[in-house]
């Protein structure tokens, strides 16, 4: 899985990519923050049943590069 995230295009030096299961409730997640050299990472949460993890994975660096985007302002 690795090789996959620091290959996907959406992938722009993120600091720290976590992925998390919980076997009893089947919970998988995905933390990811991309950059805090303006201060801590704030972001939000997203559920949602993706078609494939790949698909999640893509989501979610989006998601968090967008979000350092939108708190730099």
């Amino acid at each position: 899985m690795t090789a996959f995230v620091f290959n996907e295009i959406n992938f722009d030096h993120h600091e720290q990519v976590v992925f998390a299961s919980e076997e009893k409730s089947g919970l998988k997640a995905i933390i990811a923050v991309h950059n805090t050299n303006l201060g801590p990472a704030m972001g939000g949460c997203r559920m949602w049943n993706y078609a494939s993890e790949a698909e999640a994975v893509r989501d979610v660096l989006r998601l968090s590069r967008g979000m350092t985007y939108k708190n730099a302002v």
